[in-house]
């Protein structure tokens, strides 16, 4: 009878569900540890930056750097996911990715790194992660029954806090405080060869997912037209396009600025604050996993990330870094909640056969301007300061970003299809 009451129990946590399919489970498993390694990144880039420079402009150009190549390639990886095998896609990013980390590590402990070499290695660094993301998000639905997808993505948005913004962060913090940037460079690096490995053990994907077609821009078009057709689809692109236009680059280059050099804190306090986000995140997706979504989840998914922008104002009001740190709390618990709806919404209501495409537009369009971003955070800071550049980020952000839900055809698709069974769309 104890033997039936838990499974029962099990069964109620939706959260955890999606861990009952060995392949989701083995791919689950290298994405935790390879995040852990990420948030260990997050740290000892932006350290190692602003210890070679002292400027947000050398870390404008490392943010340009890394996120030019990904844009410019993710289309490409979108069709490559969709005609080949996906885990040969994620597994070679994987190693170029590991490849990349290993290289800074090496220049670091040898002392001969230089910003120079910071900003070649993250360029190929981020050609390589153009081909990650499409990859993934169109293979989580090949691994887990349709029913469990807000499970399965409520369960990545739990990971990812916690191994990044908690677990990596804090350890990169510690790495960076007691050993040095090199050997957080390091352990990344071996991050990645394990998520590879894990990668190397999922069983084929079936063969509909991986055929062969006809040519590359045919492919690509199938998938550009299947966005325009869908207003929620582009219009949701756009408004990210414009919010991340306004807000990801400041927060990226500004806030480890802000706690270094405005509030004279520590790499340690830098983990803490990103942390603190990562524990609001981490509520936000057991809440949304085991709750389900709302029949009007377009609506929840805008005001979310609507609430989420301005919160980002609070960096620049802030005096202390335990404000820094309730503000990160704000904003990347809402942003969490709007990323399971999200996520969810593609994955049941695009044909799995274009999701990859539609992924990769996704993210083309989405992160298109975020090269401009980071190259207009730190003269904009310079000009107006760097408290103003959050308040006017935040505001302006969520002004344009709750804008978009109210163009035309946005909402047809929560009232076309109404609730499931699970209050979640379907």
């Amino acid at each position: 009878m104890k033997l039936l009451d838990s499974a029962g129990r099990a069964r109620r946590v939706r959260l955890l569900t999606p861990l009952a399919h060995r392949d989701f489970r083995i791919l689950w498993i290298g994405m935790s540890v390879s995040l852990l390694g990420d948030g260990v990144l997050l740290v000892a880039l932006a350290w190692q930056v602003y210890t070679l420079s002292g400027s947000p402009s050398a870390m404008s150009v490392v943010g340009v750097a890394l996120a030019l190549p990904q844009i410019a390639l993710v289309l490409v990886g979108g069709v490559v996911s969709d005609r080949c095998d996906r885990r040969k896609v994620m597994i070679s990013s994987d190693l170029v990715r590991g490849a990349c980390l290993a290289t800074l590590a090496v220049l670091a402990l040898t002392g001969g790194l230089r910003l120079w070499h910071v900003i070649c290695v993250v360029a190929v660094y981020g050609a390589a992660s153009g081909f990650f993301p499409p990859a993934f998000d169109a293979t989580v639905p090949t691994l887990v029954p349709r029913s469990e997808l807000v499970g399965a993505n409520a369960l990545d948005q739990f990971v990812r806090p916690t191994a990044v913004q908690i677990g990596g962060t804090a350890l990169g913090g510690g790495l960076v405080a007691g050993v040095g940037p090199g050997w957080a460079f390091g352990f990344d690096a071996l991050t990645f060869a394990f998520s590879a490995a894990c990668l190397a053990c999922l069983r084929p994907l079936p063969p509909d997912v991986g055929r062969e077609r006809d040519s590359l821009w045919r492919d690509l078009r199938a998938g550009l037209s299947f966005v325009r057709a869908n207003a929620w689809l582009w219009a949701t692109f756009m408004s990210a396009t414009f919010a991340y236009l306004l807000f990801l680059g400041p927060t990226e280059v500004l806030l480890p600025y802000m706690v270094k050099h405005v509030l004279h804190g520590s790499a340690t306090e830098l983990g803490l604050v990103l942390t603190s986000g990562g524990v609001s995140a981490i509520l936000a997706a057991m809440i949304v996993g085991q709750a389900g979504l709302p029949g009007r989840f377009i609506t929840f998914m805008y005001w979310t990330w609507s609430f989420a922008t301005l919160g980002v104002a609070g960096y620049g009001l802030a005096t202390s870094s335990w404000q820094l740190a309730v503000t990160c709390a704000v904003v990347n618990g809402l942003e969490t909640a709007g990323i399971v709806a999200w996520a969810t919404a593609k994955q049941r209501l695009v044909p799995t056969a274009l999701l990859g495409r539609v992924s990769s537009v996704d993210w083309f369009v989405s992160l298109a301007l975020l090269p401009l971003s980071y190259a207009l955070a730190a003269p904009v800071a310079a000009a107006v300061g760097v408290r103003a550049t959050f308040v006017g980020a935040g505001v302006i952000g969520a002004v344009v970003t709750l804008a978009f839900l109210y163009l035309p055809g946005v909402r047809a698709v929560e009232r076309d299809r109404g609730r499931d069974q699970e209050g979640d769309p379907s």
